[in-house]
């Protein structure tokens, strides 16, 4: 037995000391750190100076440019930590603008110390959104200044090259600030979004592969590779290419097949029959060892969710079912990406498809919003809010499982994104008065109440049938109840620019008539199709809310209606669309004892669903001198007619 071991070993040598013998020149070091730490990139990142393109690898183990730490990397983009720093010198920001990447166009700096007559290009930031979230004092005092990229001819602020912060005119770089998903009109403080490319030509990606031209200056062209529908992969040649999604087995990279060249599968083969041989060697150690370690793991998983959360009974999945369901996570599989994680589809052993949410910037807050998630969502029950199914915080990962939504989000259809047409008025209001109905629910019939604090259209989930899901309880936190109903939570700031309560910002009280305000916005956004923060708009318009209560304030709703809805198709779609942005409009005041609870909005747009609606004038001069009147039906008996000035 010995014997025979010795020479099952020495075989293996052989084996794997010929496979790295073919790969020397090929050589590229995909990962920093060592065991359970350890962080993995794939081509064409790396490591090592023979990488496509180099990363650095601090001595904790984390992934940086330069002195700003990846927090994550998607197929066209990295997203770079940096954190507020009051006397950082604008040429310290130099790395960001490397030899394959730079930062997009969707990207704001922040500046301090700049000279008053060289006014910046300014982005309509409020301010209190950006002094709430400076991380000292000092920082407090100085006058921020906002630079943002009018022209977006190629998505690279690269074609002006890093002159376009030392030209600027300002000392120093307090900050930076990204659209992290443009499709979701998230903004996220202290991350610069960087899109990356390899020098080269289309010749550079595989067969089954799409190539992307990339102008990286006034006369160079960067490019990138992405893999077609049904095919998974890198794109890249070099980098392994597209291999069907079917079965892809090792033969199949020998023949060529798989799209690898022949020395990838002499690789594969080597290390392949080097497992098989060390499998009838140690079988019996290697499975026992891993029973041991699975049940290790899942204890340490629920003590962990238990001590954090309490008595939770939600299901634990192990890594190794959920990454097999993801196909590794295949970008095939990617539902969307964000500042704190991807989302991608999957089936379970039972055949159950699933939305898989794993969080990639994983630190302490990452694992509180994880518990403070499953602790939340276990504990309520509603038609309109999402299910979780489960969790995973094996192999030192922290994923969540929720019931598969299939037909995207709300934002994407109003903008009519991903090939959606955008949605008829009827179906809007429908979806305005499920969803108020959820956020209803968490502040009323849950005890203590919940709230949600980042309510947006990109969080609402729409079924087949285009009912309304409520997502993302991440940031959502327990209030508390106060016989004067004043009842709040004292928190910093947080949420997504364009649907925060102004008056969240000057005294950190959280409270029910934040989701309000936040709901006052998807309202808006229902009627007129817009999205709430748009750095492509007029300076003055960037932000929907203050456009909206500047158009009904001064009766101009028609201005912003969107065309789709043909509100004077009949007069019933022109009165309810008036009654809703009535409504929004008191959703959105200022003072937060003005605004009606989320019952009482639930309630109206159920009343407004249900209603028909016919004007009582003839000869009217625009919605502003438009009165309505609106017989409802409730257990069989007609109630009294509602009068109602039309804004």
């Amino acid at each position: 037995m010995i014997v025979l071991r010795h020479a099952l070993l020495l075989a293996l040598l052989l084996l794997l000391d010929s496979a790295l013998a073919y790969a020397s020149s090929y050589h590229c070091n995909h990962t920093c750190g060592v065991g359970d730490s350890a962080r993995r990139v794939g081509y064409p990142f790396g490591f090592s100076p023979g990488c496509k393109i180099p990363l650095n690898c601090t001595a904790d183990y984390e992934i940086a440019i330069g002195d700003f730490h990846v927090v994550n990397l998607t197929p066209s983009s990295l997203f770079v930590r940096v954190p507020t720093v009051c006397n950082r010198t604008v040429s310290m920001a130099r790395p960001l603008f490397g030899n394959y990447y730079a930062p997009m166009w969707t990207n704001a700096f922040l500046f301090h110390n700049c000279t008053e007559n060289q006014p910046l290009s300014g982005c309509l930031v409020p301010s209190s959104f950006v002094y709430d979230r400076l991380d000292t004092e000092s920082c407090r005092k100085v006058n921020v200044s906002c630079f943002s990229r009018d022209q977006r001819s190629n998505g690279m602020l690269d074609v002006v090259g890093p002159d376009v912060l030392t030209s600027s005119g300002c000392k120093y770089l307090v900050s930076g600030l990204a659209a992290v998903d443009p499709g979701t009109d998230s903004l996220e403080l202290q991350t610069i979004e960087l899109g990356w490319w390899v020098n080269g030509s289309c010749d550079l990606c595989s067969l089954n592969a799409t190539c992307s031209r990339i102008l990286v200056s006034n006369s160079t062209f960067g490019y990138r590779c992405s893999c077609v529908n049904g095919f998974i992969g890198n794109g890249f040649v070099s980098g392994g290419g597209c291999q069907p999604v079917s079965i892809c087995n090792t033969l199949d990279y020998v023949s060529g097949k798989c799209g690898h060249r022949v020395i990838l599968g002499i690789l594969i083969i080597g290390v392949v029959i080097g497992a098989l041989l060390m499998a009838v060697v140690s079988s019996v150690c290697y499975f026992e060892r891993r029973r041991l370690a699975i049940s290790k793991n899942c204890l340490r998983a629920r003590r962990l969710l238990n001590e954090a959360a309490g008595d939770i009974s939600i299901p634990l999945y192990e890594y190794k079912d959920i990454e097999r369901s993801t196909e590794g996570f295949s970008e095939r599989l990617r539902l969307g990406t964000g500042a704190y994680g991807t989302v991608y589809a999957g089936r379970l052993p039972n055949n159950e498809l699933v939305a898989i949410k794993r969080i990639e910037h994983r630190d302490g807050n990452s694992i509180d919003k994880v518990v403070n998630e499953v602790k939340l969502l276990s504990n309520v029950s509603h038609p309109n809010l999402v299910s979780l199914l489960g969790c995973c915080i094996d192999n030192g990962e922290q994923i969540l499982l929720y019931e598969f939504v299939p037909n995207g989000t709300l934002a994407q259809h109003l903008q009519r994104e991903r090939g959606r047409k955008g949605l008829p008025w009827t179906i809007r209001l429908n979806i305005a008065a499920e969803t108020a109905s959820a956020i209803s629910y968490l502040h009323s019939a849950v005890n203590p109440p919940i709230y949600h604090r980042d309510i947006k259209s990109s969080n609402i989930l729409l079924d087949f049938q285009y009912r309304s899901k409520v997502a993302d309880f991440g940031l959502s936190r327990l209030g508390t109840t106060g016989i004067d109903d004043h009842s709040h939570i004292s928190t910093a700031p947080q949420g997504t620019p364009g649907y925060v309560d102004p008056q969240y910002h000057q005294n950190y009280h959280l409270s029910d008539k934040s989701d309000v305000y936040s709901f006052g916005v998807v309202l808006i956004e229902i009627i007129t199709g817009l999205k709430a923060v748009d750095f492509s708009r007029p300076h003055s318009e960037i932000n929907l809310a203050a456009l909206a209560v500047d158009r009904i304030g001064g009766g101009c709703l028609d201005e912003l209606i969107d065309p789709l809805l043909e509100p004077n198709r009949d007069a019933w779609t022109l009165s309810s669309i008036h009654r809703v942005a009535e409504l929004a409009f008191r959703c959105l005041a200022f003072n937060k004892d003005i605004r009606p609870s989320m019952i009482e909005v639930a309630e109206e747009l159920a009343q407004i669903r249900l209603c028909g609606c016919a004007p009582l004038e003839e000869n009217v001069i625009g919605a502003s001198s438009m009165a309505s009147t609106c017989s409802l039906v409730y257990d069989g008996s007609e109630t009294t007619v509602i009068s109602r000035k039309r804004l």
